[in-house]
Order: structure tokens, then C-alpha cells, then sequence
């Protein structure tokens, strides 16, 4: 018969085990988890106040009974929930301490909150670049400096690694445009410097030629005889004038879409020549003076190309009604741009932009859809996102610019500090016979060509000193209410001269260059 099992004798049923032994467990982890987690801060961490501004804190206890301190004094936190959310985004810069105290949330636990000790900074490191002194275009550029502060140095977006001191020195390629330095500290501040590689200008002595001027042989030959003469060693070619026209057969697609590309020359046949002669070649694009692209657009309705006046309308000014393009637009900009990098991989040596700037007149009557900056820092920027794209060809990138720009930087958005970190050389228009009388103290500019150029160039010099953009001047080789010949062309490059300026670029609508004795062969 069966005996009655005494009671210190039973046997547990594996399911109270599963029980017990799940409930150990549960201890078990209740013992190990901290009764306090902080996420956003950690002990010994530096962070910038906009790193502080959402620290959660999550406590096992009762939050009413959870106290929160920020340097031995309640911290302004908030309930969202189970948790606390602390803004400690106001805190001066120095150390701090972050105290949570929380009581037993379920049993004796290792402690009873946390302490955490951190930093804010909210001073960026300096990033200080050594002056960088020009090199001919062929050859690789030295970029040092120092980054004070901070922990890590990123070169064109790429990590490069800093001397114990903080210092650098990065090797650009030749054909480099500029080099993009970002230095970062422990807390995340940074500090971004683009610092632009300047190229020695080699010096020129040019003429302008249009593309149908170049395509005539009555116009052309008496150029290449100067050329052969060395009495210039430069000619200026157009690619894209006033008209809007594209002198060669471009292949870029806005190009030949609207019907610009006209193949008055063929580009590669004439650098070939040219070329071989000895002789550089400047193309010139007119930038946002263009009716061609500026009629296709508004007509097919893009019209945020163009410049708008007050009334919605293209903005004429003088210039054709669909004749200035807006420079803030970014299909525009990128038409400029596609033209200057595909006429520098054909070959030209310079590209240099003419009408890179506003229409003049009075701005409150003008809308430029897009703009976000000022218009000089808007043209300032144009110029630094065309230049690594000539660059990368060889080419060297120039700005044509209103004489009054030293001056009256506003009325046409051309300032010279803005414009001269981005452009190997500015090249401004001093015509003598497009001064009011007075200017620069000078009662008759016209009937003075030595005095207004020395004086108005002097003002370019001062602008562009200490920077290695060169200064090479439009001068006038046509006449207007005054004759123009030899004396009056020579007295300009004379002019020149005396500012410490050797190059110049002659300007004749007609490119009929008959003062031939004002240009001294270089050797002379």
C-alpha cells in the first residue's frame, strides 16, 4: 500500500522551479541595471552648448522622488514621461556637474544615482594658414598653418593627420584651385577656411578680337603680324559676346539648345596656331549680359533666368529687353561655367569674364529670383565656383570690371576684395573716354589718358596689394569725341607702368589696331 510522503520530504513540480528560478533572474538583472541612465552627456566628455540641449535622464524610482542637480543646485529639467529632459544648452563654458539622485528603485542597488562631471566649450579651434605664396600653374602649391585647439583636421573632406603642435603642411597638386580645411575639437566645434592657391600670373600684352573679327582676314592677319612683331604675345578671343553668341561649334547642351553655338572659328585649329607662334590665348565670356539665352528662356518659360524689374517683367536697362540674365540663378551660373571648363580643356589659356555683374542703374528697380547674399558676394561666389573648373585645365581665370569698382563697389556688384581671392587677375576698364569730367581730379579724362589711368589704377593696386591677384587694365585703342592714336594709346601703357603694371589688354569694338608704334616689342 501506498505510505503517506512526509512534508520535509516533497519534491518540487518542475514548474514552481521554472518559477523560482525565473524570479532570481528577474533579481538578478534588477541588481545589475543601474537605477539611473544619461544619455547626451557622459563623464569626462566636452561638448558645444548645442550638444547640450536635449540630455535625457531615466530612473528606475518614482520620478517625483528623483532629484535632478546641475552644479549643487535643481536643474531646470522637464517631464516627458518616465524620463527628464535637461536643456543645458545655456551653460558658460568651463566644467560642470551633472548629480542624480535617485532612491532604491526596486532593491539595494550598487548606488544611488550618478555624478557626472563634463565640459562645455563653445569656442571654435583657430585654424591659422600661413601665407601662400604664388607658383606657376604647372607646379604643386605648399598650404601650412597651425590648428590651435583642435583634434582632428579634415583636407578637402578627407582626414589628415596634425603634428603634436597643431601644425600641417598640405601638398596640393598643381591645377589645384583652392583647398577646403575644416579643423574640429573634442566637443565638435569647427572652424572652415577655404584658402584659395594663387598662380603667378605670367604677364600679357593683348589685344581683343571678336569671333567674327577673327574669322575676316583683313582683321586677323594684322593682328598675327604684331604677333609675329612681338609686339603683343597675347590675343583675347571671344567665345561668348554681348550678343549672346558662341564663336566656335560648343558642345554644351544649353548651347546648343538655344541656337548659340555659331561656329565662327574652329577653336582647335585656331590655339593650334597660335600655339605654335608663341602666342597665349584669352577667351572672353560674357557672363550675364546675354540675349540669347535671356529670349529662349522667357519664352519658354524660365523666366527666373532674368533679371526682373518691379513689375515682374525682363529688366531692359538699356540693354535689350531679354538682354541680362539673372546671376543669382543657378542654370544660368552653370551655363557660364560649363562654357569656361570646356573652351580651357580645349586649350585657351585664360578665360576671363566680361559683364560679371549687375545690370548698373538703380538696384530697388531690379528682382533677382534666388538671391540669398548680397550681389557682390553673390559674383564673389560665381567667380570661386568657376576657377577649380578652368583650373583643373590649365587655365587661368580673369574678371573684367567697371573702373568705378575701386570706388562705387555697389553700383554695378563688383567689390574687389570680394571678387580678387577667386580671380587670378581682375582687368579693369579705364578707358579715358568713359570717365565723368573730374574724376580723380582730372577736369577732361579723355583729353588726359597718362593721368586718369595712373590715378584710377593706383586705387586697383592698393585694392588687390598683399594678394596675389594681378591687375591687368583694359586700355583704349579707339577714339570717341577725341582722336585716339599711338601717343594716346602709349601714354596709357605708360600710365600703367608707373603703378608697377606691365600688362594690359587693347580695346577696339571695330579690332582694327592701326597704332602699332605704342606697342614697343617686349624686348625693347
Amino acid at each position: 500500500m501506498d505510505r503517506p510522503v512526509s512534508a520535509p520530504h516533497r519534491f518540487l513540480v518542475p514548474g514552481a522551479i521554472a518559477l523560482i528560478v525565473a524570479g532570481m533572474l528577474v533579481l538578478v538583472v534588477a541588481w545589475l541595471q543601474p537605477d539611473v541612465t544619461v544619455t547626451g552627456v557622459a563623464d569626462g566628455g566636452s561638448y558645444t552648448p548645442a550638444a547640450l540641449r536635449d540630455v535625457q535622464i531615466t530612473a528606475l524610482a518614482d520620478p517625483a522622488e528623483v532629484e535632478v542637480l546641475l552644479d549643487g543646485a535643481p536643474a531646470p529639467v522637464r517631464r516627458d514621461g518616465p524620463r527628464f529632459v535637461l536643456d543645458a544648452s545655456a551653460l558658460p563654458e568651463g566644467e560642470h556637474t551633472l548629480a542624480v539622485n535617485s532612491p532604491d528603485a526596486a532593491m539595494p542597488l550598487p548606488g544611488p544615482g550618478t555624478t557626472i562631471d563634463f565640459t562645455v566649450d563653445a569656442t571654435p579651434p583657430a585654424l591659422n594658414v600661413d601665407p601662400v605664396p604664388p607658383t606657376a600653374l604647372d607646379a604643386s602649391a605648399e598650404v601650412k598653418g597651425r590648428a590651435e585647439g583642435a583634434t582632428e583636421l579634415l583636407v578637402n573632406g578627407a582626414p589628415f593627420e596634425l603634428d603634436d603642435d597643431g601644425a600641417f603642411s598640405v601638398t596640393e597638386a598643381a591645377g589645384a584651385a583652392d583647398v577646403d580645411l575644416l579643423a574640429r575639437d573634442a566637443a565638435g566645434n569647427t572652424t572652415a577656411r577655404k584658402v584659395p592657391i594663387p598662380v603667378q600670373h605670367p604677364g600679357m600684352r593683348a589685344v581683343h578680337m571678336t569671333a567674327q573679327a577673327w574669322s575676316a582676314p583683313s582683321l586677323r592677319e594684322p593682328v598675327l603680324q604684331l604677333a609675329k612683331e612681338r609686339a603683343i604675345d597675347t590675343i583675347q578671343l571671344d567665345i561668348k559676346d554681348e550678343s549672346g553668341e558662341v564663336g566656335y561649334a560648343s558642345e554644351v547642351p544649353l548651347a546648343v539648345e538655344v541656337g548659340a553655338a555659331k561656329g565662327y572659328y574652329d577653336a582647335r585649329a585656331v590655339l593650334d596656331q597660335l600655339h605654335a607662334m608663341g602666342v597665349r590665348v584669352v577667351g572672353r565670356i560674357v557672363a550675364f549680359r546675354d540675349p540669347v539665352l535671356g529670349a529662349a528662356s522667357w519664352r519658354d518659360g524660365h523666366r527666373n533666368r532674368l533679371v526682373q524689374n518691379a513689375g515682374g517683367g525682363p529688366y531692359s536697362g538699356g540693354y535689350g529687353q531679354h538682354s541680362f540674365l539673372n546671376f543669382a540663378n543657378p542654370e544660368v551660373r552653370a551655363y557660364n561655367i560649363a562654357l569656361a571648363a570646356e573652351a580651357a580643356a580645349l586649350g585657351f589659356d585664360e578665360i576671363l569674364y566680361d559683364y560679371v555683374r549687375r545690370p548698373d542703374g538703380a538696384i530697388s528697380g531690379m528682382h533677382f529670383e534666388g538671391l540669398t547674399v548680397s550681389p557682390e558676394q553673390s559674383i564673389a561666389d560665381f567667380l570661386a565656383e568657376t576657377r577649380p573648373e578652368v583650373r583643373k585645365h590649365g587655365a587661368l581665370l580673369g574678371a573684367s570690371v567697371f573702373g568705378i569698382a575701386a570706388t562705387r563697389p555697389t553700383q554695378i556688384a563688383q567689390d574687389i576684395t570680394m571678387m580678387a581671392p577667386y580671380t587670378d587677375y581682375v582687368a579693369p576698364m579705364v578707358y579715358p573716354s568713359h570717365w565723368g569730367r573730374g574724376e580723380y581730379g582730372v577736369a577732361s579724362p579723355e583729353s588726359s589718358p597718362y593721368d586718369i589711368t595712373a590715378r584710377s589704377l593706383g586705387d586697383f593696386v592698393k585694392l588687390t596689394q598683399g594678394t596675389p591677384t594681378s591687375v591687368i587694365p583694359w586700355l583704349q585703342a579707339f577714339s570717341l569725341r577725341v582722336p585716339y592714336g599711338a601717343a594716346e594709346v602709349r601714354a596709357q601703357i605708360d600710365a600703367a607702368e608707373s603703378t608697377g603694371i606691365r600688362s594690359f589688354i587693347l580695346w577696339d569694338p571695330n579690332c582694327r589696331y592701326t597704332q602699332a608704334a605704342a606697342l614697343r616689342p617686349a624686348t625693347q
